[in-house]
């Protein structure tokens, strides 16, 4: 998931530089919102480590 919003970051980068203002702006949104994602199940996956790191199965 974190490949995806580097790749839309790319994406908006280089259609602000070709001028496409509306499309870098909706590649940029979607890399926000994949990256906001990706941060916060990283979070509740370290939590979750964290929480069982004695037990084994």
């Amino acid at each position: 998931m974190l490949y995806w919003a580097l790749v839309f970051l790319v994406v908006a980068i280089i259609a602000a530089v070709l001028g496409f203002g509306g499309i870098a702006m909706a590649a940029a949104g979607i890399a926000k919102i994949l990256f906001f994602v990706f941060l916060v199940l990283f979070i509740i996956m370290l939590g979750s480590h964290l929480t069982h790191r004695g037990t084994r199965v």
